[in-house]
C-alpha cells in the first residue's frame, strides 16, 4: 500500500467522520430536554414536522424528515401508543396514512418551545458560523 492509499484510508481525512461525530453531539443535547416530554430525537422531528402542519401522510413525513417508511412506521406506532398522534387511513385513497396530532400532542408543542433556544445555546457557534454550517449542510444534502 502505498503512502496516498494510507492518507486515504486515515480517520482523520473522512469527512463523514466529523459530520458522524458532530452529529451524534448535538443529536445527545437534545436528550435531556426531550426525556421528560418522554419522545426520542426522531420523534421530536416528527413532532416539528407535525406542528408545521398537522394531518399529512406518513410519505411526506418520510420525505421531509429524509426517512424511509421502515423506519418510520415503528416510530409512528410508539407515537400512537404513547398518545401523541393518531394514524388514519384517508378516505380519498385507502392506501395512504395520515398522521394527525391528538390534543395530548398538540399540548406537547408548549412544553417543547424552549427546547430549540436551549439547545442552540449549547452549541458554541458564532451565529455567522453556524448560518454557513446549515447552508453547506443543506447544500449536501440536496446534491444526494
Amino acid at each position: 500500500m502505498d503512502y496516498e492509499d494510507r492518507e486515504a484510508l486515515k480517520l482523520s481525512n473522512q469527512l463523514c467522520f466529523p459530520l458522524y461525530a458532530a452529529a451524534r453531539h448535538v443529536t445527545g443535547l437534545y436528550t435531556p430536554h426531550l426525556k421528560p416530554l418522554g419522545l426520542t430525537y426522531t420523534q421530536y422531528l416528527v413532532m416539528l414536522v407535525l406542528w408545521e402542519r398537522d394531518n399529512i401522510p406518513v410519505g411526506e413525513i418520510c420525505e421531509r424528515l429524509m426517512l424511509d417508511n421502515g423506519t418510520l412506521s415503528p416510530l409512528l406506532k410508539k407515537m400512537q401508543a404513547a398518545g401523541y398522534i393518531e394514524r388514519t387511513r384517508s378516505s380519498e385513497d385507502d392506501r395512504v396514512v395520515l398522521i394527525t396530532l391528538t390534543e395530548r400532542g398538540t399540548a406537547l408543542r408548549e412544553q417543547a418551545k424552549a427546547i430549540p433556544q436551549a439547545v442552540g445555546s449549547c452549541v458554541r457557534l458564532s451565529p455567522e458560523k453556524a448560518q454557513t454550517l446549515y447552508a453547506l449542510l443543506y447544500e449536501l444534502l440536496e446534491n444526494q
